[in-house]
């Protein structure tokens, strides 16, 4: 896995065991493997590039990957039955019938030696789905107990149970936003969210952020970079307030549109996994608003649960059965994504 925030490559070793309607698993190792400064430059800027600089860089996104992963297996004495890439989304704009997330299965099938299952999103989009979120099917299969299954990544997404049918959809940018103000003044990302504590919610700015036309948009609905480019910077940009302030009124932004994201949902358990779980600050605005039991698992979950259900869609196209649901991304069936490749 690697998400929008370019914190680094999540790397997951996972076990599936019983019958589809009874799975277990573990995540028997796992890292994040942080980007180098050439990497996280590379990646940031590859939506300008040409389509040559751009193919050329998906296969050696891919060889990259291949590595990381060959040394992770290395490391811990592993030997998987095959190897599920998310890779790294440079376009996504499934209204446009379109997405793109680099690292070339070949290339990655190349340096580790074994079969590769790739490109999830592309099939339902062209299916006129929206590609995302594609993580509900798990959350369905491995985390059922849970009211709701909420992820605090780059951009957060919810996925719950309504009627039969699995609904999810993006909800706002999460650390991708908190992250992109916390380096300008030297950060990597904002620490348990100290410095949005030490802030003042800028209301004019809230009302703004929280008025945003896709925020009232029906599901399906994803959220990508090109979207944050043309709305969020371009409003925070013309308030001229100090970061510690941004960070507060966006933390406000971002648990409010959680809550009214859930409101019309029976209070149970809630499951927060991603990186913004570990934010203290955020999760005590999002405990402030919401009416459901939060609860935040042991850390190689919070960390890994994407890395793992991506497994898991993996292993599902192996299997040939659906790993993508319509129900959530509004395709016109459910459908088994992935390319695969042969080592």
């Amino acid at each position: 896995m690697s998400g929008t925030s370019l914190d680094g490559v999540d790397i997951a070793f996972c076990r599936f065991s019983g019958d589809f309607n009874n799975l277990r698993w573990t995540i028997q190792a796992a890292e994040t493997i942080p980007y180098s400064d050439h990497w996280k430059s590379r990646l940031s800027t590859a939506q300008d590039l040409s389509g040559p600089e751009l193919t050329k860089l998906d296969f050696e996104y891919g060889h990259l990957l291949g590595k990381l992963a060959h040394s992770f297996l290395a490391r811990h004495h592993l030997n998987p039955d095959f190897l599920a890439s998310h890779g790294h989304t440079i376009f996504h704009q499934p209204d446009q019938g379109y997405t793109l997330q680099i690292g070339h299965g070949g290339a990655i099938a190349t340096e580790t030696k074994l079969k590769v299952v790739n490109d999830f999103r592309s099939p339902d989009v062209a299916l006129g789905g929206q590609g995302a979120p594609l993580v509900p099917i798990g959350d369905r299969l491995l985390f059922g107990d849970y009211t709701a299954c909420l992820n605090l990544g780059g951009f957060s997404n919810i996925s719950y149970e309504s009627k039969g049918e699995r609904r999810a959809f993006d909800i706002c940018p999460v650390n991708i936003v908190l992250n992109h103000f916390a380096r300008q003044l030297g950060y990597a990302f904002d620490k348990d969210g100290r410095i949005a504590a030490t802030g003042k919610i800028n209301t004019r700015l809230l009302d703004k952020l929280n008025t945003l036309d896709f925020y009232r948009q029906p599901p399906p609905k994803s959220l990508g970079r090109e979207w944050l480019a043309n709305n969020i910077f371009p409003i925070i940009d013309a308030f001229e307030i100090e970061v510690p302030d941004i960070l507060r009124t966006l933390t406000e932004h971002i648990a409010r549109q959680i809550h009214e994201s859930s409101r019309d949902m029976l209070p149970g358990k809630m499951l927060i996994t991603g990186g913004g779980a570990e934010n203290v600050f955020l999760v005590s605005r999002i405990k402030a608003y919401t009416n459901h039991n939060i609860v935040i698992p042991e850390k190689k979950l919070v960390h890994f649960k994407e890395a793992l259900i991506f497994a898991l869609l993996g292993y599902l196209r192996l299997e040939n059965r659906a790993n993508t649901l319509a129900s959530v991304t509004g395709a016109s069936r459910d459908s088994s994504g992935g390319c695969i490749y042969e080592a």
